[in-house]
């Protein structure tokens, strides 16, 4: 009886599935040829079905959903040194959802009590492991153990009004974080002290419009996607205006929605805009280099881009956040020879 129940339920549902095959992309690349490729795509994450076999049977006797977990409503993106886990911010399920590739695992990071998420948005990793999340909804930053342990939570006290884009400066000791709602940047210190803030509402040099998102050069310059101002803006470590490029407009170099910023390893400089669905790289200069996506659900393209991260390997990886992905570019490294010569 017992044997053919097993039967039953293995032609019901199955001993196991395998990922969807997938077409070779391998060749998708940027610009293209004869110009000398830049960007080439790599990968593409929606949940635990990308990564390999699961167990449908075991899956649908504990009530789990069909292919595993998957992400819903992504914004922010960071990674590993190593590239091997993949931590996603996910509105949707408020929720870290962590992308294990050498396990072929997906996961929800499992937080304490004091760690509840409601809507986390941007997140960043410390070379300790420590991981820093914004959740705008709390109108905190919370920073964890990678075990999910709440170990702090800055903002209530400096009456932050929507926490979005994070940057850390470990060289310097400082976290830099975007109060939207508030037009300025707050400063602290990576113990959690409370430094100093920079910034006020308005359209002039120095000046913010509902900044969102942040990153860091390597000379611990700060970027600001001043996203009211359709432009990005640039401070020193105190926050001393320095320079700022981009305008509103739909013309290569402009901006409509600009959301998510990173620098690779040569220093240029990538911004994702939502109403274009691409991202869009700059050299420190300002000047238009290179475009990548549009709208659609294939493989490079997007359908309202958020969050940005570009790691030590010069790893591109993209939140697609309608398409419910993650896509992994390379930006193709030739010594001597930057994007533009």
């Amino acid at each position: 009886m017992l044997a053919c129940l097993g039967v039953v339920l293995t032609g019901l549902f199955g001993c196991a599935s395998e990922p969807p095959k997938k077409k070779d992309y391998s060749g998708l690349i940027w610009p293209l040829p004869p110009e000398q490729p830049r960007v080439q795509f790599v990968a593409e994450y929606h949940g635990q079905r990308d990564l390999g076999v699961r167990d449908e049977l075991k899956a649908a006797l504990l009530g789990e959903e069909p292919g595993g977990l998957a992400l819903k409503k992504p914004y922010g993106v960071t990674a590993s040194p190593d590239g091997k886990l993949i931590y996603v911010t996910d509105t949707g399920l408020r929720a870290i959802v962590v992308f294990d590739l050498e396990k072929k695992a997906v996961r929800t990071l499992q937080t304490d009590a004091q760690g509840v998420m409601y809507n986390p948005l941007e997140i960043r990793l410390d070379s300790k492991g420590l991981i820093f999340v914004s959740d705008s909804e709390r109108k905190e930053v919370l920073v964890m153990s990678q075990e999910g342990k709440t170990l702090m939570a800055l903002g209530k006290k400096e009456e932050i009004g929507r926490p979005t884009g994070l940057a850390l400066d470990e060289a310097r000791n400082r976290l830099y974080v975007a109060d939207t709602t508030k037009h300025r940047i707050v400063v602290y210190d990576l113990a959690g002290n409370y430094l100093h803030a920079f910034g006020e509402r308005g359209a002039e040099p120095g000046q913010l419009n509902y900044p969102v998102n942040l990153a860091l050069d390597r000379d611990g310059q700060l970027l600001v996607t001043d996203s009211g101002n359709f432009r990005v803006q640039v401070f020193d470590g105190e926050g001393k205006f320095l320079n700022t490029f981009g305008q509103l407009g739909d013309s290569y170099g402009a901006f409509s929605r600009p959301k998510g910023i990173a620098l690779d390893s040569d220093n240029n400089v990538y911004v994702v805009d939502a109403a274009f669905n691409n991202f869009q790289i700059f050299n420190r200069e300002g000047k238009i280099l290179l475009f990548v996506g549009s709208m659609g659900r294939e493989p490079g393209m997007f359908w309202l881009p958020a969050g940005i991260f570009v790691d030590a390997s010069n790893r591109i990886y993209v939140v697609d956040a309608f398409n419910s992905r993650v896509q992994i570019f390379q930006y193709l490294v030739e010594k001597g020879a930057p994007i533009g010569k």
